[in-house]
């Protein structure tokens, strides 16, 4: 039994905000200005596919001060 085209483009664009959602909380615990985080941000939301990755692997500002 093959799921129909419907699920499978659901599963995508949950894939796709999954990605989306996990590249933002990446980017909330750099220290980063306002304007670098919208740039990153816009990198997130204009590269749906492409874009968590290099968010992620480019390591955009230096690493936030740990909670605690």
């Amino acid at each position: 039994m093959l799921p129909s085209p419907d699920v499978i483009r659901a599963l995508l664009v949950l894939g796709v905000l999954g990605m989306a959602v996990l590249a933002a909380l990446y980017l909330r615990n750099r220290e980063l200005t306002i304007a670098e985080y919208i740039g990153w941000g816009l990198l997130i939301v204009l590269l749906p596919l492409l874009g968590p990755f290099l968010v992620i692997l480019s390591r955009p500002g230096r690493p936030g001060k740990p909670a605690g």
